[in-house]
């Protein structure tokens, strides 16, 4: 385990103010910082940065103070830029965060980033949940207990199917997605859901996991097919993004070179922002099958749209 230390804690009455720093805080499982703004169910329940990003800045701007860059938590000693998805990190004796997000896009330009050209928050920040609760205080230790490297692709498997979503049947194609996933490109499943052929749901949580999130790669398994219900491609399609093409024409060829129910998929891909989207079949084998066609590109294209890390466009 990484070892360091607690520098900082700051909280804020509303949204939108600067945080000011106190001396400690609850950790609420699930919800964040007990009395914090930014407190709730939802994948940003607390703020971190580093403090040694932190001094970079105050070279420029020595009157910086905690809480200026709204985060909830300053630490020293960790390695934060090499903290990919899924890292768990340890504060004080009980609380246990994990992180949900890397950077988050600025509204608007906040004095520092008028100040000085630029802002850590929106390529440095961290973002995460709580997933145990507990008393921090500051100086007490912060340790990383999980770490998935920053460079490990993430990934989101959404299994479409009503008969799955009801248990009137066993998911197998999307954990055969996963597990391929992890074993040839090295992916981190950072989450998987199974949900209902309802097109407004898939779409909304498309774009839930390819928005502000930090997702290399969303894979949609199911309702692709002929039936009326199959509305995941038009779901897919609800969004605004560019399309790669060569993607369902491998998946094509894969198909019609075996006698496979595959070939009458109705696939799509999607690139928004710097997350791909993928749709395959709902059968196991066709999935498979259609995954193994562009296994040997995918991570290829992926690297290609992260690009470099420190040039990646942050999440909103």
């Amino acid at each position: 385990m990484t070892m360091g230390r607690i520098e900082a804690l700051c909280t804020s009455g509303r949204k939108g103010e600067r945080k000011s720093p106190v001396p400690r805080v609850r950790f609420l499982a699930e919800q964040g910082i007990e009395s914090d703004a930014h407190a709730g169910a939802w994948h940003r329940q607390v703020s971190l940065l580093a403090a040694e990003d932190i001094e970079m800045v105050r070279r420029k701007l020595p009157d910086i103070l905690p809480g200026a860059f709204a985060e909830n938590v300053v630490v020293s000693g960790l390695d934060f830029h090499g903290l990919g998805l899924g890292s768990r990190i340890r504060l004080g004796k009980e609380a246990v965060l994990t992180v949900t997000q890397i950077g988050k896009a600025c509204h608007a330009p906040c004095r520092i980033a008028q100040l000085t050209g630029d802002c850590i928050m929106p390529r440095q920040g961290l973002f995460a949940t709580v997933d145990a609760g507990g008393d921090a205080e500051v100086g007490e230790r912060a340790e990383v207990e999980v770490l998935v490297p920053r460079t490990v692709f993430q990934v989101v498997v959404l299994t479409i199917s009503d008969r799955c979503f009801r248990r009137e049947a066993q998911d197998t194609a999307g954990p055969a997605v996963a597990a391929r996933l992890e074993e040839v490109i090295g992916a981190h499943v950072f989450a998987a859901e199974i949900i209902p052929d309802e097109r407004k749901l898939i779409a909304d949580r498309v774009m839930h996991w390819s928005a502000g999130h930090s997702i290399d790669l969303v894979v949609t398994v199911g309702g692709t097919g002929f039936p009326p219900r199959d509305v995941t491609p038009e779901a897919v399609r609800d969004g605004v993004g560019r399309l790669p093409p060569g993607l369902e024409g491998s998946k094509q060829s894969a198909s019609s070179a075996k006698p496979s129910n595959a070939v009458l998929s109705r696939g799509v891909s999607e690139i928004r922002g710097s997350t791909l989207i993928v749709s395959l079949p709902g059968s196991r084998q066709a999935a498979m099958e259609c995954l193994e066609a562009i296994l040997p590109t995918l991570h290829h294209g992926l690297s290609k749209l992260r690009g470099d890390p420190a040039d990646r466009v942050p999440q909103s």
